[in-house]
Parts: C-alpha cells; structure tokens; sequence
C-alpha cells in the first residue's frame, strides 16, 4: 500500500494543473511536502460545478470492536486508525463514498514510495509519471467526527515498474478520465480501477532511509 507521497508544487501551481481555484483567505495548513497517514494533504474536489483546492486529514478514521474493547479494559477510549487506501469499492466501508460523484476527489502528487530492502535498513523507491509534473491519484472524501474533513486514495494492482516493490499501487488517472471520475457513475469509475502504463513512470531508488514519521498518537496504518 501507499503510506508516503510528496508534491512540493505551490498551491497556485496545483490550481493551475488541476484547473481549480482555492481560497487565499482560508487558513489552509503548512502542508508539509511528505504526506503520510494521519497528516493533512491536498485534495481536489468539485463544488457546484467547479474544482477546489482544499486541505484534509489523509485516512478514513476506523476503531473496531478489538480496538474499543482493549482500550476499555485499560480504562481508555479508543483512538482511530486512519484507513488511507481503498481497495475493494464496492465494501460497505467504501461504497458510500465511491458511488457518490460528491465524496470523489483527485490527489495531486508528484510521486509516491514504497519501502525497499531488508527489515530495519529499508529505503525509499519513489515513482512518478514522466511526463507529468504532478498526476492525479483517484480518492475518496468524507466528513468524520474526530478529524473533519478526510480523504483517501485508491489503490488496484501493481504494474510492472511498481510490482518488485509492492503488489498494489495507486490508481492513477489519465488528464482525460480527470472529469470521469469525478462525476461518473460507479460503473464507470470502477472501470478506472487499473493499473498505469509502467511504460509511461519513472522509477527512482534511492538511499533515503525508509523512516521519518512519527505521529505520536498511536495511529497505525490500515488499507481496506
């Protein structure tokens, strides 16, 4: 699964790819150029017919039956997971928002990682799209109680440029399905659940140290 990405491109650069606007009086974050699980990202979302920049918590907020009773019988409440990558669409937990054009959104990223190496010396391999300096990840939004507003991407199979890294990979979207996926019918965006060109991706390995996130809250990562 996806559990780090990055697109150091201005806001203003962003609404000019995505052909979106964004409030330059709202108090949007600092978004930090890493974008892990639990910390806020940028996402791109139509509003009465026009695309908007907006900021939001990345990862669906999830506490099951384990988790609440194990915090009751330590005398605590139970702190949600935050669920970031959809897989099956058409779960209970998903289908909600994939089969409503309004929770659809599109993630702006320059490129994605996944973890290479042995367990405790793993490095960053970092992917993108040759050719475009920031692509659109397929997502998912909703309100939550405990964070606000929250997105989360979409994953399907791994291509052959992503597969020796991992066997999943988020769903990239062509400039052309941009529009498609945002108000398609749950058909139609089920049938942008594949993978992308591996012809058409950069692939770059790295030295940089797999770590560097720390969220002290306890949010473990999940992908459904």
């Amino acid at each position: 699964m996806c559990n780090l990405y990055k697109t150091r491109k201005s806001l203003a650069e962003v609404a000019r790819l995505f052909d979106a606007a964004f409030d330059q009086d709202a108090a949007l974050p600092n978004l930090a150029e890493e974008v892990f699980p639990g910390l806020p990202g940028m996402v791109v979302r139509e509003l009465s017919g026009a695309r908007r920049i907006e900021a939001m918590t990345w990862g669906f907020p999830l506490v099951t039956r384990e988790m609440r009773a194990r915090a009751e019988q330590a005398g605590k409440v139970a702190r949600p997971k935050p669920v970031n990558n959809a897989r099956d669409l058409a779960s209970p937990f998903w289908k909600s928002a994939a089969a409503n054009p309004v929770r659809r959104c599109l993630i702006p990223v320059e490129s994605f990682a996944e973890a290479a190496g042995d367990k405790g010396r793993k490095t960053r391999t970092w992917f993108s799209v040759t050719d475009q300096p920031v692509f659109a990840w397929a997502g998912l939004w909703r309100p939550s109680a405990q964070w606000g507003d929250v997105y989360a991407g979409v994953m399907t199979e791994a291509n052959a440029a992503v597969a020796p890294a991992h066997d999943r990979m988020p769903v990239i979207l062509a400039r052309d399905d941009h529009e498609r996926w945002l108000n398609g019918s749950f058909d139609e965006i089920l049938a942008l659940q594949q993978p992308f060109a591996s012809e058409a991706m950069t692939v770059d390995p790295t030295a940089e140290p797999w770590g560097g996130y720390k969220s002290g809250e306890g949010r473990d990562l999940f992908s459904t």
